[in-house]
């Protein structure tokens, strides 16, 4: 057999242990309510129960909803009504931290609370970070320590662009109280409109889930942790055990790093698709999307370079190889080259099909799939090349020229 061939062999061999062997990340099925409601089969691999409908908690516990927000003042308006009309029986109040905006992002807070009313607004603004601590950790941290002089039960760790339906609140707590855990967080569904939204968005949630199978996360014996940053509800006491946010202060990625924090201060979480949970954030240009992509991939891979060059002869091989060796058996005359490619190619789409349905997108996008692979490989070489260069992960006028996680204390 040819070179190519046997290359499309190997992709064919990775894309049966995907399919079959990375927790079934292609399925979109984790998601509230009910399929919180878990069982582990012969296998040990987590699935839903029939649905059943969860119990409202005998007592509402006590929830902070904490917003850092940076020259937000474009999207508060979509999403701070949504928090502030939360059909919530218990209290509940929120804290927007206007991390140094310079669009108006705090007074116009305070102008949405006066005319949506609802749960109390307080707004702060810490001002610059400290040394030492990313932009986001920073209006946390300030956001974290007022709302516990309150002494609430939970915190719901919120993006400014993230707009929640009215019972939003309510789910998340019945499942965190209903099944004892620590952690519950639903990777909200992003904006899809624009062309390169349509090409790359479902992309980037089939990317995170492939990286961090849900299903790993919430088994009884998990093997993955990661949460999901635009939505997080937090065991305020589970946070103080586990430091947070003190101990990820350096964290680009802070969703994974706090849910590692969690993990190992003996915390237990959830993490699924949300439905009624939204980002209101536009990314119309592949340069948005691009700058989204890129200011945190290489912090993924640990600043290695070595561990780059295994991604993207990974990327290469998985994603790429599949419709090169479909092109060199049609106009190479390489009959086991196409054959076995095509084979590869057909099965990745297969992964990618619910992914799409999810976001209600047409399902003949799947077999472009190795195309936004492709962007994705780019944008991760372009992160590391922006690291060299000292710039870093840049976000909103900051740039951390070597984000990493702080050492645990």
């Amino acid at each position: 057999m040819s070179a190519i061939a046997w290359i499309a062999v190997g992709s064919l061999a990775a894309w049966g242990w995907l399919l079959l062997g990375q927790g079934f990340f292609w399925r979109t099925d984790q998601r509230l309510p009910p399929q919180v409601h878990a069982r582990v089969d012969r296998v040990g691999q987590v699935g839903p129960m029939d649905p059943v409908d969860p119990a409202d908690p005998p007592v509402w516990p006590r929830v902070a909803i904490v917003v850092p927000a940076r020259d937000e003042a474009e999207v508060l308006p979509l999403s701070l009504p949504s928090l502030l009309t939360q059909d919530y029986p218990g209290d509940a109040e929120v804290v927007l931290v206007d991390d140094d905006s310079t669009d108006g992002t705090g007074k116009l807070a305070g102008e949405l609370a006066v005319r949506y009313g609802g749960l109390p607004l307080t707004v702060v603004s810490p001002g610059e970070p400290e040394p030492g601590w990313t932009g986001k950790l920073w209006a946390l941290r300030h956001g974290m320590a007022l709302a516990r002089a309150r002494g609430p039960e939970f915190l719901l760790l919120t993006d400014a662009d993230i707009a929640h339906e009215p019972d939003s609140l309510r789910l998340l707590v019945t499942a965190a109280v209903e099944n004892d855990l620590d952690l519950v967080s639903q990777m909200a569904r992003l904006r899809v409109a624009s062309f390169w939204e349509r090409l790359v968005v479902p992309a980037f949630v089939y990317f995170f889930a492939q990286l961090y199978p849900f299903r790993w996360i919430n088994g009884r014996r998990p093997r993955a942790t990661a949460a999901a940053g635009g939505c997080v509800l937090l065991r305020s006491e589970t946070a103080e055990r586990a430091g947070v946010p003190q101990v990820i202060r350096q964290a680009v990625i802070d969703d994974v790093s706090l849910a590692r924090a969690v993990r190992r201060a003996g915390g237990r979480m959830w993490l699924g698709l949300a439905e009624r949970v939204d980002s209101v954030r536009p990314y119309p240009h592949l340069a948005d999307l691009w700058r989204m992509v890129s200011r945190s991939a290489y912090a993924q891979l640990r600043h290695n370079p070595l561990v780059l060059a295994g991604t993207v002869a990974g990327l290469a091989v998985v994603y790429l190889a599949p419709p090169l060796a479909s092109a060199v058996g049609l106009f190479g005359g390489d009959a086991v080259a196409g054959w076995v490619g095509g084979l590869a190619w057909l099965v990745m789409a297969g992964t990618y099909l619910p992914m799409l349905r999810y976001y209600r997108q047409p399902l003949w996008l799947a077999p472009t799939l190795p195309f936004t692979a492709l962007l994705y490989l780019l944008m991760t070489v372009d992160s590391a090349v922006q690291h060299y260069r000292g710039r870093g992960a840049a976000w909103k006028g900051r740039t951390y020229a070597r984000p990493e996680a702080a050492p645990d204390r």
